[in-house]
């Protein structure tokens, strides 16, 4: 604040404007002293005395009154709205004057106005909000009411009280400011200088600027500009996406996991449905140093700035690991449907769909990674790949169909064979000394999720719990739906739900895989499986 700003301002010093001058607001620093202006110019008025008290019911603390519980008014008296009116007839801060107190009515006169207006009381809530622990929406309940005329004396206000209004004329009076900013304020209520009245003079040593503002003011001018900024995360975007897009270590770790998990050299009596996830783990850790070695080579040019030789390697990298990860899929998909064929099957059948879509998310990426180093590099928009993603899953439903009908004949559904190894004299005694789970018993695991559902455990939670996995809970949920015991929203987004089911409504004769496949694996079979048991529920 200059010199010439506080002169221009103190031009405006009226020390004898009348404090209580008609259609004029004053804005002092205290409350104390805007009551005392108010009932002073109260008094001043002829006439009766009329007083109006607040109907307050149930749970509404007097701390929380948006009014004094007790408004005392006369005729003439100047008002102010304080709340905006639903069919817009006022809004809050709106300055009027009281023309007619009648039987319990008052009418006032708005500024601008040449008709009064009968007021009408207005309620405030106190609501207490909740949130539904089975379908995780939010409600709300009133627990207490507060009801008055939405007007009060309004000759003066606190600076405070005035944020968020607007005034053609004020009387400001802030020669006691305290707080950061609260002349700022008041000068600011006003649209111009020429409604404004100063009745203390403007003090240079009352104008303040919060600490903090100023701090942050000075950090502008430190810091990096944005434009540079900007460029130097979306390097660091590039860098982070080129390591990761290139890693087969999580595919890596997922198939050794499965591997352990599921014991699959005992499972099977063929020899190739033994050795199929091994081989495949064999051929990524196969290539796992040649991944190793290119993501480093690629991030050693995009520190060079070497873009050309970037966008070659990129596109040379992503040619040859695309093929060798649909190589890797037509394995998977191959083994996996020899293991639909068979029974008991379930949980290994459930883990390999949940490889199969680390795969099929793993192309994608890498399919993508050199139309994202392009854009960003040039500083162009990110665009979406409708025809990347459509010749990935349209190569997918291919590689699908082809190997079922090969699994078909090979297998004729009249002679399919279990394809578990044949049990040995000790396996069949163990299994006789294991006593059978009731259908009581199996109920009782199921009841048990439900309820976990309903006290609002999401599916790793209740899956720690139980000691299950994640899979087998999600197989509980999708039974839950499906008998309506189970309500979708309690165990997945809306948003989730609504965009499966909106392309399983498109494709009703398509399989999970499929719908996999569209989605690049971004939900995992357990997911589509509840949406596809939700649908026919709600067709039922």
């Amino acid at each position: 604040m200059t010199d010439e700003d506080v002169r221009a301002l103190n031009a405006h010093y009226r020390p004898d404007a009348s404090q209580a001058a008609e259609g004029v607001i004053t804005l002092t620093t205290h409350n104390a002293k805007a009551d005392a202006i108010n009932q002073e110019a109260l008094a001043k008025l002829p006439g009766k005395l009329f007083s109006f008290s607040a109907g307050v019911y149930d749970d509404f603390p007097e701390s929380m009154y948006p009014l004094p519980a007790r408004l005392e008014l006369k005729v003439g008296a100047q008002v102010m709205f304080i709340k905006n009116d639903q069919d817009k007839a006022y809004f809050n801060g709106k300055i009027a004057k009281v023309t007619r107190i009648e039987e319990g009515d008052i009418e006032v006169l708005m500024e601008g106005d040449r008709v009064p207006y009968k007021l009408k009381k207005e309620t405030w809530e106190n609501k207490r909000y909740t949130v539904d622990a089975k379908t995780k929406a939010q409600e709300e309940e009133v627990i207490g009411r507060f009801t008055q005329f939405p007007i009060k004396l309004a000759w003066a206000i606190t600076v405070h009280k005035s944020q968020g209004l607007t005034f053609d004329k004020a009387i400001i009076d802030v020669g006691n400011a305290f707080a950061p900013g609260q002349v700022y304020v008041a000068l600011s209520r006003l649209r111009s200088l020429e409604g404004l009245t100063l009745r203390t003079r403007i003090d240079p040593g009352v104008v303040s600027s919060d600490r903090d503002v100023v701090a942050f003011s000075a950090r502008q001018h430190t810091q990096q500009p944005l434009p540079e900024q900007l460029q130097a995360e979306q390097r660091a975007y590039l860098r982070a996406m080129l390591a990761s897009t290139f890693d087969l270590g999580d595919l890596l770790k997922r198939a050794e996991h499965i591997h352990k998990d599921h014991n699959a050299k005992s499972e099977f009596e063929d020899a190739s449905m033994r050795s199929a996830l091994g081989l495949l783990i064999e051929k990524v850790r196969g290539e796992s140093d040649n991944t190793r070695k290119f993501s480093n080579q690629l991030l050693r040019l995009l520190q060079e700035d070497k873009r050309e030789d970037l966008l070659e390697r990129i596109g040379k990298g992503g040619t040859y690991y695309t093929e060798f990860l649909f190589g890797l899929l037509d394995g998977l998909v191959e083994h996996l449907g020899e293991v639909e064929l068979l029974s008991r099957t379930k949980q290994y059948r459930d883990a390999l769909a949940e490889l199969d879509g680390m795969l099929m998310k793993k192309i994608g990426m890498i399919g993508r990674a050199a139309h994202l180093t392009t854009a960003i590099l040039q500083g162009d928009a990110v665009t979406r790949s409708p025809e990347l993603d459509r010749t990935i899953t349209d190569r997918r439903i291919a590689m699908v169909e082809r190997v079922r009908a090969a699994l078909l004949e090979r297998y004729p559904e009249t002679t399919r064979k279990s394809g578990r190894r044949r049990k040995s004299k000790e396996d069949g005694d163990a299994a006789e000394k294991k006593p059978r789970r009731t259908k009581a018993e199996i109920g009782q695991t199921y009841n048990k999720t439900y309820a976990l559902v309903l006290e609002g455990r999401t599916v790793e939670e209740i899956a720690k719990e139980r000691g299950l996995s994640k899979t087998t809970i999600e197989g509980h949920f999708t039974k839950g739906i499906a008998e309506g015991k189970v309500d979708i929203e309690g165990v997945m987004p809306a948003t989730t739900r609504d965009v499966i089911a909106a392309w399983m409504r498109e494709h009703p004769e398509e399989g999970l895989n499929t719908a996999q496949a569209h989605f690049n694996g971004a939900h995992s079979y357990g997911q589509l499986r509840m949406v596809q048991a939700w649908l026919k529920k709600e067709a039922d």
